[in-house]
């Protein structure tokens, strides 16, 4: 088909809706009319050859009581779908009836196959019918599609002498008309474009990618390709054709299988029209979705393998409820988000707010690794997949898997601007499990954020695009795999680095005050409740908890509700309390306990006084005394917050100790264990850390002599006393391309600069001496 009647029948179809739908439905609805009629007009057209043999196949089949008939009746029409209805879509266009009309009408889409009426139900089409009917739009509408200068028939239209007055068309020109139209409409409605469509220039760039650094290496077979988040399918037929043309120029036959998931019934209902109407009924059966088919949730391809993979997933997007039913966080054990990496279970469960980096984790884990040629995959994505996520957490642990096992090639910026419905900065990754020799072990970055072609007309946010010669230019900085101003390479390991936690020890003094022993009363409440319920209360809190319930109830009663769960939250009075949190503080036993700590406290002053203990090792051991001696019995954690309860935090006191090793271990003050005198004797002991103090530091994974080296250059000069809590250490991957490619603007120099305050120290005297001449007259 040439390009003229190309436009032809596209600027025909879109009149229609102008023609036929203007005041019956809101400009942003005609898709919802539009697209699913197309459909309709062309099966029914492929579809009329056969429909005798149909009919008949379907009365002997009935006849001799033969339920499954889906196979017999596909072959007698000889498509991937069939019509055993007594209308065609000709027959209803002269109906004058618009209740008749709306009966027939339902009766022909009742005859179509289950595969055709699936995409009917996720179109929505028959929710239409209702209003096309009653405004008497319905046979307008199918009289339009049967226009005599048009046709949507893969069967020309001859004159009365035979000759051809209009083409036949073609399934892949069907198919063109059909993606255009969706183009069109999706950029109609531009604030939903990018969520369906992703525009044909970054495409041809992913697929370019994708298949062009191996296309000498394309031999003759069959080849998976896979969308996990496919849309109305584009991005898989322009794969399928690139291929195609690819193993053409290289004398090779390949056959593929196109394979999608899409959780967008009308999308998905779209892109299994488009192949059946090009004549791919075969590849339809391979596209899974609907809203019950989440490919986070719901993989439809669980055991399959994929040797191309693109997509497009949807960034920003909570997938709580996906999480919610793969089990939660700790309860998930679907393979493709927790994985064995280098012997321990990596969580690759990202945040619930962005699950954008699983669908990429999603294809990492459908990787063919028995094949000549691997998998390579090309995924579009925003900048938070380049770095969000802390060490240990899903997306940085994401990142790790994919860079440790050598996969990912190449990472390229694209312009801003790019895409239909927002203007972020977005980002294609390009993974392989079968890299070329001079790219094992290295990872490259393109910034082909200025490599555009600026459109005459803004699309929605769309306002540039990629040129062929643009595309090009990638591919020759892929191709060099050298340094330049748009090009960096790196070594996997660039991207890692280690989390470190540095800890310092605790130092108190103690002292048995009064205040500080009254604050025991308190000791599982907030700071909020302490001073209301003392000032409520006073010193009878404990002789009778009747009273202290009481307080407490009316108390929490004002302060309303909790949402959170979080105890240590500070401001968790100001919006209410959650009930773990109110169920402990009405158990008369968290009370009980509070008043013998009181107690004990006034005890220990009477036996130690009430002075200043410098060194808070030896008021514990003084205190560990005393209790023998007063027949008092703690557990640990009650003895701990009666110790912390009387001291305070002072830098010049001696650490405290957590642990005494006994003797034969070795010193180590890099790693928390240090040499001590206890008692008069040498010991190594452990210090307990001051948390207010902890520090994490980011030691980058190349750093020569490691965290040891690090530590000792940067932390142990500003802080003698800290060490390296090593069971905390994680390790994170992130990727920057601000700090990889931005150019700081040059700095002047200081004669511009000199000239600059010389002229305006000039103007500055020539408004001065205006000022007292005007002064003087």
């Amino acid at each position: 088909m040439d390009q003229a009647t190309h436009n032809r029948i596209i600027s025909f179809i879109w009149g229609i809706a102008d023609d036929v739908l203007r005041d019956v439905f809101v400009r942003g609805k005609y898709r919802d009319v539009i697209l699913p009629m197309c459909v309709l007009r062309r099966l029914d057209a492929v579809l009329e050859p056969t429909r005798k043999q149909v009919w008949e196949t379907k009365a002997l089949l009935d006849k001799a009581r033969i339920t499954e008939q889906s196979a017999a009746l596909t072959a007698a029409s000889g498509q991937a779908f069939y019509n055993t209805s007594r209308f065609s879509l000709r027959d209803l266009k002269g109906r004058g009836n618009p209740q008749q009309l709306k009966a027939d009408f339902e009766d022909y889409l009742d005859g179509f196959s289950q595969n055709v009426q699936e995409i009917l139900l996720n179109f929505e089409f028959r929710n239409v019918l209702a209003r096309l009917s009653k405004n008497d739009a319905l046979g307008t509408l199918i009289e339009k599609f049967f226009d005599f200068e048009t046709n949507l028939s893969p069967f020309p239209v001859l004159n009365a002498d035979r000759t051809v007055r209009l083409p036949a068309m073609d399934n892949h020109s069907m198919g063109t008309v059909f993606e255009e139209l969706i183009r069109k409409f999706n950029e109609e409605n531009n604030e939903e474009a990018g969520e369906h469509w992703t525009p044909r220039d970054a495409v041809r760039l992913m697929t370019t990618l994708m298949f062009r650094p191996i296309a000498d290496r394309v031999k003759s077979g069959s080849y998976k390709l896979y969308d996990c988040a496919c849309g109305t399918g584009g991005m898989l037929t322009v794969a399928e054709e690139t291929l195609q043309r690819i193993a053409a120029e290289h004398r090779q036959a390949v056959k593929t299988h196109l394979y999608g998931q899409e959780i967008n019934p009308e999308t998905y209902a779209i892109c299994r029209a488009d192949l059946l109407m090009k004549g791919e009924g075969d590849q339809a059966e391979h596209i899974i979705g609907g809203a019950e088919h989440s490919t986070l949730s719901h993989d439809a391809f669980p055991a399959e393998v994929f040797d191309f993979m693109l997509a497009n997933p949807p960034y920003g997007k909570s997938w709580k409820k996906d999480l919610e039913l793969l089990g939660g966080k700790d309860k998930m054990r679907d393979p493709r988000f927790k994985v064995m990496h280098k012997g321990e279970e990596l969580s690759l469960v990202t945040r619930s707010s962005d699950g954008q980096l699983l669908f990429l984790a999603n294809m990492a884990s459908k990787m063919n690794h028995k094949s000549a040629l691997g998998s390579r995959i090309a995924e579009v994505h925003n900048g938070s997949s380049l770095f969000t996520g802390d060490a240990g957490q899903g997306e940085s642990n994401i990142r790790r898997w994919l860079f440790e096992n050598d996969w990912v090639e190449a990472i390229v910026a694209l312009p801003l601007n790019m895409f239909y419905n927002t203007g972020i900065a977005t980002y294609v990754w390009l993974l392989s499990n079968r890299k070329e020799a001079r790219r094992k072990g290295k990872v490259q970055l393109i910034d082909a954020s200025g490599w555009f072609k600026p459109l005459r007309k803004n699309l929605g946010k769309k306002n540039c695009e990629l040129s062929e010669e643009d595309i090009a230019r990638v591919m020759a900085a892929y191709e060099a795999f050298t340094e330049s101003k748009q090009s960096r390479v790196f070594d996997n390991e660039a991207f890692g680095y280690w989390k470190v936690t540095v800890e310092r020890p605790l130092r108190l003094h103690s002292q048995l005050t009064t205040k500080a022993i009254e604050g025991l009363r308190f000791a599982s409440g907030d700071e909020d409740i302490r001073s209301v319920l003392y000032d409520e209360l006073g010193d009878a809190l404990f002789e009778d908890f009747g009273k202290v319930k009481v307080a407490l109830e009316k108390r929490l009663a004002a302060w309303g509700d909790g949402d959170s769960d979080d105890e240590g939250e500070e401001d968790a009075p100001k919006k209410g309390l959650p009930e773990k949190k109110k169920k402990k503080l009405l158990d008369p036993k968290t009370w009980e306990r509070d008043g013998r700590l009181v107690e004990t406290a006034t005890a220990l002053r009477k036996t130690l006084g009430g002075g200043v203990f410098e060194d808070h090792n030896e008021f514990r051991r003084k205190v560990d005394a005393a209790l023998d001696k007063l027949d008092r019995r703690f557990g640990a954690s009650d003895l701990k917050l009666l110790l912390r309860a009387v001291s305070f935090r002072e830098e010049t006191a001696p650490p405290v100790i957590a642990k005494i090793h006994k003797p034969g271990k070795a010193a180590d003050p890099l790693r928390g264990l240090y040499e001590a005198s206890v008692e008069g004797k040498r010991c190594v002991v452990e210090y307990e850390p001051d948390t207010d103090l902890r520090d994490t530091e980011q030691v980058p994974l190349l750093e020569e002599g490691g965290v040891e080296a690090f530590l000792r250059r940067e932390v142990l000069p500003y802080a003698p006393d800290a060490w390296l809590d090593e069971s905390k250490t994680q390790i994170g991957y992130e990727v920057s391309f601000a700090r990889t490619f931005y150019k700081p603007a040059p700095l002047r120099s200081l004669d511009e600069i000199a000239a600059d305050i010389r002229a305006i120290e000039k103007a500055a005297e020539g408004l001065l001496e205006g000022l007292v001449k005007r002064g003087a007259a």
